[in-house]
C-alpha cells in the first residue's frame, strides 16, 4: 500500500523485532492518516530535495512493540508521527548530516533529533510532524553514564 509517491507501508512498519517476537505492528487508520501526512510534509520533499531514495530506518511502532524494544513511552512512532531517517552506506552521496541541514532549514517538523554520532555526523535522524502543533524542538541524543540524555541544539 503506497502511503505517498515514494513512500509505501511496508517500509515503515518494518520491524525484524516484530518479526522475530511475532509482535503485530499494524497501524491503526488514524495512524496511517498521520504517516501521509509526515510523508507529504517531511518525506516526499526530502526525497524530491535530494533526487534519490531515503532510508527509513524506524517508523511505526504498535504500543507493544515499542514496550518490547523499551522505547520512550510517548513516542511519536507510535502514533505514526515519526520516522528515522538514515543514509550511512547508501551510494547516494547524502549524509545524515545534509538531510539533517535540510529538514531544519527547508521544511516544517515537530521535533527532530541530531541521534548519536559525531559532530559532523549523526547515526541517524529522528523526524517527527504533529498535526496539531509542531513544536520546532531541535535535539542531540547522547550517550552518558549508559543512559540516553537529549541536548537542546540552538
Amino acid at each position: 500500500m503506497k502511503i505517498s509517491t515514494h513512500l509505501n507501508l511496508a517500509e515503515v512498519t518494518r520491524s525484524d523485532a516484530a518479526k522475530r517476537h511475532g509482535i503485530d505492528n499494524t497501524p491503526t487508520a488514524e495512524h496511517l492518516e498521520n504517516f501521509k501526512l509526515l510523508a507529504e510534509k517531511v518525506f516526499e520533499p526530502i526525497r524530491l530535495h535530494f533526487k534519490t531514495p531515503i532510508f527509513i530506518s524506524s517508523g511505526y511502532r504498535s504500543k507493544a512493540l515499542n514496550a518490547f524494544i523499551k522505547g520512550s513511552a510517548t513516542s511519536q512512532h507510535c502514533k505514526g508521527e515519526a520516522i528515522d531517517i538514515d543514509m550511512d552506506g547508501s551510494n547516494a552521496g547524502v549524509t545524515n548530516k545534509m538531510i539533517f541541514d535540510f529538514i531544519v532549514s527547508r521544511l516544517e517538523w515537530d521535533q527532530i533529533i541530531w541521534e548519536f554520532g559525531t559532530d559532523t555526523n549523526p547515526d541517524w535522524v529522528h523526524v517527527s510532524y504533529s498535526k496539531e502543533k509542531n513544536r520546532k524542538q531541535k535535539l542531540r541524543a547522547v550517550r552518558s553514564g549508559g543512559k540516553t540524555t537529549y541536548i537542546n541544539i540552538p
